[in-house]
């Protein structure tokens, strides 16, 4: 089967969700600070995985051949990743993004509730404020990112391959 790396999509879509909702289910019970900090963080690792999705998908191999030529760090996975650019956006912003943007909700869901039990406002109008907020920081971030990603696509790669290369990942 020559699609079967869709399986593999699938596979670690699956346990990334399994992953990341066991982790949200886990920190429920910490302070609200605590968990509008994570919030922020998943957030921001959604917005950055998408800004990574937009930057192979843009960005040109021709340029990393003549640096891989001269043995710079990590140019040889950028090469990679162009080549692979279909499957590395899709895991960046496909699986990524949109588990990101889940666990956005459930944790945004979570923090409403948590601050309804500490103070008297009503929990309709903090899980609108909250949902606001959530979906502003994320369609307003990718819009930003995207921008940059477009605009510094080669930077962007060759970090994200300095990245692979010291963290070793195939």
């Amino acid at each position: 089967m020559k699609d079967k790396w869709i399986i593999k999509i699938f596979i670690l879509t699956f346990v990334l969700a399994a992953i990341f909702g066991t982790i949200a289910t886990l920190i429920s019970n910490v302070n609200n600070l605590v968990l509008a900090i994570i919030l922020l963080l998943v957030i921001f690792i959604g917005i950055i995985f998408d800004m990574v999705g937009v930057s192979v998908l843009t960005s040109k191999e021709e340029g990393f051949h003549a640096l891989a030529s001269k043995k710079k760090y990590g140019a040889k996975e950028c090469i990679t990743l162009l080549r692979n650019s279909a499957k590395i956006s899709s895991i960046c912003n496909d699986v990524i993004g949109d588990i990101c943007g889940i666990l956005s909700g459930t944790l945004g869901a979570t923090l409403a509730v948590a601050i309804s039990y500490t103070s008297k406002i009503n929990i309709a109008i903090i899980s609108i404020v909250v949902a606001s907020a959530i979906s502003t920081l994320t369609v307003g971030g990718k819009a930003i990112g995207k921008n940059i990603a477009v605009k510094k696509c080669d930077k962007i790669v060759f970090v994200v391959g300095k990245v692979k290369k010291s963290l070793k990942i195939k």
